[in-house]
């Protein structure tokens, strides 16, 4: 399968995570800051499914140990904090502008894109680059 094929359906995967754990979070949750509590609940578990999946099938990555994988997971998420703005700029933005459920949906769908576009370029070139021994 050709590389771009398989990091969209991994982003897919992420994507359906990440928005499937922020309507089950609203669902289950209707208090204070419900819909910013969704958003982070799903924005977690959206970065951990696609840290598994990158890193064994896109990058192809083995950590040392795990100390090295920690590590490795803390750069991740460190270069993933402004591709997270990006996408939550989309997402609540959609969600002022037309103030529905589902174009909040959609602007998280174009947000998550256009973010693990640029993340893939900052994971392989900060990351997952290939060490020299």
């Amino acid at each position: 399968m050709p590389l771009a094929l398989l990091y969209a359906l991994i982003a897919a995967v992420a994507t359906t995570a990440n928005i499937g754990m922020q309507e089950l979070a609203t669902r289950l949750y209707h208090g204070p800051f419900a819909l910013t509590a969704s958003v982070f609940v799903g924005t977690g578990v959206g970065l951990v499914v696609k840290y598994v999946l990158d890193k064994r099938f896109i990058f192809r990555f083995s950590a040392r140990n795990s100390l090295h994988d920690a590590q490795t997971f803390v750069l991740y998420t460190a270069m993933g904090v402004a591709t997270t703005l990006l996408f939550w700029a989309f997402e609540f933005g959609f969600n002022r502008l037309f103030e529905t459920k589902e174009m909040r949906y959609v602007g998280a769908l174009i947000g998550l894109a256009l973010g693990y576009w640029a993340k893939y370029h900052l994971d392989k070139r900060f990351v997952f680059r290939v060490r020299p021994a």
